[in-house]
């Protein structure tokens, strides 16, 4: 077999593409090292590989609407004459069984070999949606195989408000950009309740958030919600401080509030265009130490009913929260004298382990700093969840739209938790396009699809019903991944990684689920480098596309028009990673990314710029095309003609940025920048008291409104 035959071997094996071409159409074949060093990566995930010799896969799915229910078997031939007994627990509790002999069972479509035979084993009744456990023993009792059996709905939950009618729109928002007349420097939930308030009254339907994950307090200016440390827990900045219950009984933390330094430093923090995160931390932190302090002393120490609220809390969370908990307070502790501690990669072998003894004697020893942060996490969890209670008692069709960050950083806390499932070594990314000519390399760290499938995607399960809790809807970022992820190599460019599959249909088959259960609509971000037939499978499965005025064009590359939007799809002119359309226009955007490296020529910049002077007459024209005004009030932008025609295509949810409802131009984030570019720090001009005042806020929800007249929720 030539080194070429053993290569493709290996890469169908493995699901890994050879070649593969990026969105200019460039063919890039990987290199033969990158093949074997993914390889290498998935075995070393997959352990002894018992999987790949069980009789029943870890997980197996049906779907609900099937007739009949059964799963298939690889038998061993030499035991195809044996009689087997299964044993059935529903998810419910209810439980069922019976025989077989492998030999009287039908064929299953699945090939076999030489040392197998596929076998269907059908099941006596049709199963409920949920998750349930089959065992099948063998003539002594024992356990000879078992899989979780989960049974899904073919489509995710969509509510009739979104089916029928003209659709919803809404507002997206960086939370941290929010302001308010008594903020501590940084948009929190507080002021979210108080925005969502004043946006159903003005006709919003939904609002879209940014990622609300996990950060990191001892490093806050790391402050990218695409970069947690945990997609499982919430970023404590966001809590808002004075209307914890516990600050009305905490005379401590009442006079931080009234001191001098604090009313000075609050002064600066709120008039600052950007978050002074290392500010906003180092107050924040304070205080809500104090507030635990007085927790523990009131409530804890009495055994009140708030107290008793706590330990359901914990109780609720369990293992996951603890070790996020451990976590951080270990961090904390290793990176105070010593930053580069911070990164759990340098700990001891002993403490780099969730279940060592070491890390249960750390864990005994700081109980009540490791409590602190459960604390801050209980908090949190109440707040977000007034705020989607305050979007349902306004009426709004969905409420919160929240973002599923694709991964994280491979120092992070979830990464620490689950190094069973994240492949060391490798970052995931994308291959280059028209926004980054270079590639992109996000520095997140890959789940592995083995470990994935070997743990019967448990972990996958409860990231997505993290997430789904208070939210109407959820975006998935970079859907694509589901389907394939780009890995690049440890020390390699972007454009040097490869794509590795993953299994696609397993992986919504539970969005759907968990979708059904929570009555949660999901979004799938499918920007970038689409593989054929993601965007159809996705909406097969009931999962709303992700549809960008500046990206959507026809086959013969003119601009889409209004009909050639799906109804299965969220509509918006751009995105965090994208410039606002006043930057967009002015084409401020292109001269930024020059600045910033990310031209190699002068030659390049000039073409983007020619390029865009095409775009904006093609966008012109298509307005005017539509029946609307190509300049809107003497703005330079056609910001209100653009989303009206938006709010005038079949997509279920037009989505508007704040920024670009107020006509403006700088970035929230530049792809492929850290520090070179005030990343994820930008507030907006005006306090959301103001906000609905403005005349562009008005006049703009006026006219979707005209567009899209809101029904009832």
């Amino acid at each position: 077999m030539s080194d070429s035959d053993l290569l493709d071997r290996l890469c169908r094996a493995a699901g890994i593409e050879r070649v593969y071409h990026d969105q200019f159409g460039t063919r890039h074949e990987v290199a033969p090292d990158t093949i074997r060093a993914i390889v290498e990566a998935l075995h070393a995930s997959a352990g002894d590989n018992e999987t790949a010799r069980a009789m029943l896969a870890p997980a197996t799915f049906r779907y609900a609407e099937e007739a009949a229910h059964g799963v298939s078997l690889a038998v061993p031939a030499e035991l195809r004459d044996t009689l087997f007994e299964w044993s059935l627990r529903e998810e419910s509790g209810r439980q069922s069984a019976g025989s077989f002999r492998p030999s009287e069972l039908e064929h299953a479509e699945a090939p076999g070999d030489a040392h197998r035979e596929r076998r269907r084993l059908v099941l006596p009744h049709r199963l409920p949606a949920g998750y349930h456990r089959l065992a099948i023993r063998d003539a002594s009792g024992a356990v000879a195989a078992e899989t979780l059996l989960i049974v899904a709905p073919r489509r995710a939950y969509m509510p009739p408000a979104l089916e029928q009618g003209p659709g919803i729109w809404g507002f997206a928002v960086q939370l941290y950009a929010l302001r308010s007349e008594r903020d501590w420097g940084i948009g929190d939930f507080g002021t979210l309740a108080d925005f969502i308030r004043r946006a159903a009254a003005a006709g919003a339907g939904v609002i879209a958030i940014n990622p609300l994950h996990a950060l990191t307090p001892d490093e806050p200016e790391h402050a990218s919600p695409y970069s947690p440390s945990s997609r499982s827990f919430l970023n404590a900045l966001c809590i808002d401080v004075t209307t914890v219950p516990d600050f009305a009984e905490c005379a401590e933390a009442q006079a931080l509030a009234a001191s001098a330094e604090f009313a000075e430093t609050q002064r600066r923090l709120r008039a600052a265009p950007l978050v002074d995160y290392t500010a906003v931390a180092r107050w924040k932190l304070c205080a809500l130490d104090l507030l635990h302090a007085s927790f523990r002393a009131r409530h804890l120490a009495r055994a009140t009913d708030r107290a008793r609220a706590f330990a359901t809390f914990l109780d609720e969370e369990g293992e996951p929260l603890s070790r996020f908990c451990i976590f951080q307070a270990l961090r904390e502790a290793r990176g105070a004298a010593d930053p580069p501690q911070r990164d759990w990669r340098n700990w001891p072998k002993a403490l780099a382990d969730p279940a060592s003894s070491e890390v249960a004697a750390f864990a005994a020893a700081h109980a009540a700093r490791i409590e602190f942060f459960a604390f801050c996490q209980w908090i949190a969890r109440l707040q977000l969840a007034g705020c989607a209670a305050a979007a349902r008692e306004a009426g709004m069709t969905l409420g919160l739209l929240g973002d599923l960050a694709v991964g994280v950083d491979a120092a992070a806390g979830e990464a620490w938790a689950a190094q069973d499932v994240i492949v060391p070594g490798w970052s995931i990314g994308a291959p280059p396009d028209a926004w980054n000519r270079l590639g992109q390399n996000w520095g997140l760290s890959p789940l592995s699809p083995t470990a994935l499938q070997e743990k019967a995607y448990r972990p996958f399960v409860a990231l997505i019903r993290h997430n789904m809790r208070d939210m109407g809807a959820l975006r998935i970022d970079h859907i694509l991944g589901f389907w394939r992820t780009f890995w690049i190599r440890q020390g390699q460019p972007a454009s040097a990684g490869a794509y590795v599959h993953y299994p696609f249909a397993d992986l919504v088959a539970i969005l759907a689920l968990e979708s059904q259960r929570a009555r949660c609509v999901v979004v799938g971000e499918d920007l970038g480098t689409v593989p054929s037939g993601l965007r159809e499978a996705l909406a097969a499965a009931g999962i709303l596309s992700y549809r960008l005025l500046y990206f959507e064009h026809r086959a013969d590359g003119q601009r889409a028009r209004l009909q050639d939007y799906p109804r299965q799809s969220v509509v918006a002119v751009g995105t965090h990673d994208l410039p606002p359309l006043a930057g967009y226009w002015s084409g401020s955007d292109i001269g930024l990314r020059r600045a910033l490296g990310q031209f190699k020529t002068n030659a390049e910049a000039d073409a983007e710029r020619e390029r865009r002077a095409g775009e904006r007459a093609a966008l012109t024209a298509l307005l005017r095309e539509a029946g609307l005004t190509a300049d809107d009030a003497g703005n330079s932008a056609p910001i209100e003609s653009a989303h009206r025609f938006l709010a005038r295509t079949p997509g279920r949810i037009v989505l508007v940025q704040l920024e670009d409802a107020l006509g403006l131009s700088d970035p929230v984030n530049v792809p492929g920048t850290t520090d070179e570019h005030p990343n994820w720090r930008r507030r907006l001009p005006l306090a959301v008291e103001a906000l609905f005042d403005d005349e562009r806020i008005r006049t703009l929800a006026a006219a979707l409104n005209r567009e899209r007249p809101r029904g009832p929720a």
